[in-house]
């Protein structure tokens, strides 16, 4: 949950998860509707889904895997993931690369490629190289370093325990180093969707591709509206910046394939996306900091 997402939004997210999902076993016998409703608000979703299947695959072994190789064969979990696992819940000696330890080890090693790129292998090498016999420990010594210390602006070089090995700082180069490729432009996006109600539901559409599959959303408008929209939000997606503008539209006699009225009374317990439940003109559960209004940190949320 703590990838992509600030350690003060999860954790009431974790809490929940936890008391509905105490175990492996627990998860893997649940459904994906009921997976990703417990996990709408927090994004990424695809760390839901690979989440889950590996909770099956556990369940279905007996035990978690105790060796480095066999959690990294669990679906959805990398090189970072299956070291962290590894050094933190078994005290393996195994290396692992976040932004506070590829930080550290660029400037002590005075790495001059980038670290979100051609230098990350680089970072990888050294890391393992550094491996010592107790991997919860140097591993965490090194994020501590990182977080505390070697900060990405103004780093404590004064205090530091290995600044007489730092090549960054012999250099004078503790603010250049490390060296990042260029930020991805972000990308503007528009989506059209259609507002029914009727008899105290709201029609959703149910999304089955890559983006957001397993949540709801509203469905979406093929042609270009003439009329005003009556809501429109501006949300982020990844790389993207959407803007989304919702049109009111009368319930139709036939649905389409994926389409459900879902009672709005009860939305709170539908995995929507984000986006989309910041426009719906009904009661949603709010995040500490959110606005109950709708709208949210960083969008914009205009209702007509």
């Amino acid at each position: 949950m703590c990838q992509q997402t600030q350690v003060v939004t999860v954790l009431p997210y974790f809490e929940r998860w936890m008391r509905r999902f105490p175990g492996w076993a627990a998860l893997a016998a649940a459904t994906e509707h009921e997976v990703m409703g417990l996990w709408q608000g927090l994004g990424y979703y695809s760390r839901a889904r690979n989440l889950h299947a590996a909770a099956k695959v556990v369940a279905e072994a007996g035990e978690f895997p105790g060796d480095l190789e066999g959690i990294r064969r669990l679906p959805g979990v990398g090189r970072y993931t299956a070291g962290a696992v590894a050094a933190f819940a078994f005290d393996m000696p195994a290396a692992l690369v976040d932004a506070n330890i590829a930080r550290v080890l660029a400037r002590v090693f005075g790495l001059r490629e980038a670290i979100d790129g051609a230098g990350l292998g680089r970072v990888w090498e050294i890391a393992e190289e550094l491996q010592t016999g107790k991997g919860r420990a140097f591993n965490g010594g090194l994020m501590e370093l990182g977080a505390l210390v070697c900060t990405p602006r103004g780093p404590r070089c004064e205090v530091c325990p290995v600044a007489d090995y730092c090549e960054a700082r012999a250099l004078g180069m503790e603010e250049e180093i490390p060296v990042k490729k260029a930020r991805r432009k972000i990308e503007k996006m528009t989506e059209r969707c259609a507002l029914m109600v009727r008899d105290g539901s709201i029609l959703l559409e149910h999304q089955r591709g890559k983006r957001w599959r397993g949540l709801w959303k509203l469905p979406a408008l093929e042609a270009i509206p003439e009329e005003v929209p009556v809501a429109v939000v501006e949300y982020p997606f990844t790389h993207h910046r959407v803007t989304l503008s919702v049109y009111k539209r009368e319930a139709p006699g036939a649905l389409k394939e994926g389409w459900e009225w879902h009672p709005i009374q009860g939305l709170n317990e539908v995995p929507i996306a984000a986006g989309h439940r910041k426009v719906m003109p009904f009661p949603s559960r709010t995040q500490k900091g959110s606005k109950s209004s709708g709208s949210a940190s960083g969008s914009e949320t205009t209702n007509r």
